[in-house]
This record gives structure tokens, C-alpha cells and sequence, in this order.
């Protein structure tokens, strides 16, 4: 089977066992495990942050940053289609009692205009307007970067509105092998920001979120009250620590390869293909529901999934340039079959 259901299947390399297997552990909780410390430490040199949390997840991460930065009642503005607002069973609400308060968008990734136009003078009515959340990149906008023009403006809109700046980093180093513009220089944008090392990256379990000593200090407690304090993390850290050395610049082959994908399913008579930034592909295969073409594909050996009424390929570690043309011979397969019916 060629899996390009998500760059979250991908498996560790043989090389990323070995750095596990021979780990040095300690007891995470009490700041005790060489190999966590060792990862914060250099995922805040990436993103020039002062401290970070290494935590199980990225869910996890933007649910003690909304937390850290909010009081219940207050206002998160999010993008359209965000992973916060869709993907995180209403963790942000029913946790931290929030509102979200959608910023109008074509795809999620709003302009500075738009959220000055969404912002709002609190009164003792309303609730009080406190974090900005951005995806880079962001997911059901088809892998899309987020211009850094355009966070820059954001940031300081917040700024002078007295708003916090959240960055789901889910797929931040996506954006940084494809754009050519530094973890830091996007980090700088925001007060948290955390990334993730199971996506394309490669890695079993982790993420890292990062910011002030003070944020990160307060963080620790809700890290403990939702459960994430670890014991010997040292092995899954191993994992991110080699992910972050061997495997960020390699996310340049998976555009390379995510865009001879796309050429094909362009080629295809009907087919609708969303613009294609990084590793992720968004399509409508013509009149065909997307649940159905999916599962078509998986009769064929290609598992792709069905998110509404677009399919997503996602290309990542575990997929390479065979499995590509594999995949766009079965594409051609199936619509011959289909236009010869």
C-alpha cells in the first residue's frame, strides 16, 4: 500500500531506532532526562525562543498555549477551517472557556485587514478580545504558507490592540524548506509557538512549544494538570533530536514529489486542484464523491483521504519517487477506466 493519507503515518527510519533504542534517560517530570533537555534547548536555538515544554502532541500544545494565554470568556481569533477550531473535539472551549471568533478568510490564512476589521472594543457585554491563532502551514488550506508580510501585519495589529500571537507550527519547517525564510524569523511573529516532529519529520511521539520563561514556566503546571508530565521521554526525544538534525531539509523532496503529483491530477479532465505550497494536495475528482474515489484508489494499492468533499494526498518520508509514479499510473488507470465506461 502507498500511504498518502497523512505525513502523521510516516515510520521511523532505521538510523532514528537506533538513536531511540540507545537513549539516556531520566525522569522527565522532574527535569531529569538529558535527552528532553537537550531537544528544548535546540528547538529554541531553531525558533529563538528562551524556553520550552516538550510535550506528547501538538493537540496538547495549543491546548495549554490557548489556556496560557486566555481567561474563560475571552476571545481567540482563529482562521477558517484552523486546526483549533476543527480538529481538537472544542478542546480551546471546553477547556479553557473561550470563544472563537472566526476571521473571514478564502482559506484560512486571513489578512491583517481582515482581522482589524473583526477586532472589537470590548465593553462589559462582550467578551474580552485577548490571543490571535495562525497555522503555518496551514492544513485544509492545502499545505499553504502563510506570507510573512502578512504575519508581520498581524503581529503588530495584535500588538497595538493589546492581543497575544499564537503559531500552530504543526508543519512550520514545511513552510521554512519551501519559502527559504527561517523557523526564527516566522517564530519572532509570535509570543508561542511550538512544532511538531511526527508529521513529516518522522518521529513516533513529540512536539516542543516554545516562548517566554514565564510562559513556559506557567505552562508547566497545566502540562501536569492535563496529564502530559512524562517519565523517561529520553527515547521519544532521541527521535525528535535526530528528526530535527537528519530530516527538516529532506522536506524538499516531498514538495518536489507533491508537485509531480499535482501536475498529474491536473492533467485529468474535471479534476479541481488546489494550489499546492508544500506537501499536501487537495483535489475534487471531477463528479466522483470524494469518499468514493477514495476508496477506489485503496482497492488499487493508494490510500489517500476524503476531507468533505475534496480528497488529500499528502506526501512524506516513507513515500518515494516510485510510489509517486506508481500512484500517477494508477490516477491515469482509473480515469481511462472510467471515460471508457
Amino acid at each position: 500500500m502507498i500511504d498518502l493519507f497523512s505525513d502523521t503515518t510516516t515510520r521511523p527510519t532505521q538510523e532514528m531506532r537506533d538513536a531511540i533504542a540507545s537513549a539516556e534517560v531520566g525522569d522527565e517530570q522532574r527535569g531529569e532526562d538529558p535527552n528532553v533537555l537537550a531537544l528544548i534547548a535546540e528547538t529554541c536555538e531553531v525558533l529563538g525562543k528562551e524556553a520550552g515544554l516538550f510535550l506528547p502532541s501538538g493537540t496538547m500544545c495549543n491546548l495549554i498555549a490557548v489556556k496560557n494565554h486566555t481567561q474563560p470568556g475571552d476571545t481567540v481569533f482563529v482562521g477558517h477551517n484552523c486546526h483549533i477550531l476543527r480538529c481538537e473535539t472544542g478542546a480551546a472551549a471546553a477547556v479553557s472557556g473561550v470563544v472563537l471568533d472566526v476571521v473571514p478568510s478564502v482559506d484560512g490564512r486571513f489578512s491583517g485587514q481582515a482581522l482589524q476589521q473583526t477586532l472589537f472594543e470590548a465593553n462589559p457585554y462582550t467578551p474580552v478580545p485577548s490571543l490571535v491563532c495562525v497555522e503555518q502551514t496551514h492544513n485544509f488550506a492545502g499545505g499553504a504558507i502563510w506570507p510573512v508580510e502578512e504575519l508581520r501585519r498581524i503581529r503588530e495589529i495584535s500588538l497595538a490592540n493589546g492581543l497575544k500571537v499564537h503559531m500552530d507550527g504543526a508543519r512550520l519547517f514545511n513552510a521554512v524548506v519551501a519559502s527559504g525564510i527561517s523557523a526564527e524569523d516566522y517564530a519572532r511573529l509570535c509570543d508561542s509557538v511550538w512544532v511538531d516532529f511526527t508529521k513529516g519529520l518522522g518521529a513516533p511521539l513529540g512536539a516542543v512549544l516554545c516562548g517566554s520563561k514565564d510562559f513556559i514556566e506557567r505552562a508547566r503546571r497545566y502540562k501536569h494538570m492535563f496529564g502530559g508530565a512524562l517519565r523517561q521521554a529520553g527515547m521519544m526525544a532521541a527521535g525528535c533530536r535526530y528528526a530535527l538534525k537528519h530530516h527538516v531539509q529532506r522536506l524538499g523532496e516531498d514538495h518536489l514529489r507533491a508537485q509531480r503529483l499535482a501536475g498529474c491530477l491536473r492533467s485529468l479532465p474535471g479534476f479541481e486542484v488546489k494550489q499546492v505550497d508544500t506537501n499536501l494536495i487537495f483535489f475534487k475528482p471531477g463528479n466522483i464523491p470524494a469518499a468514493e474515489f477514495q476508496a477506489r484508489l485503496k482497492e488499487q494499492g493508494v490510500l489517500v483521504s476524503a476531507v468533505g468533499e475534496w480528497v488529500r494526498a499528502v506526501t512524506h518520508l516513507d513515500v518515494d519517487d516510485k510510489d509517486i509514479e506508481k500512484t500517477i499510473r494508477v490516477l491515469e488507470g482509473f480515469f481511462s477506466t472510467l471515460t471508457a465506461q
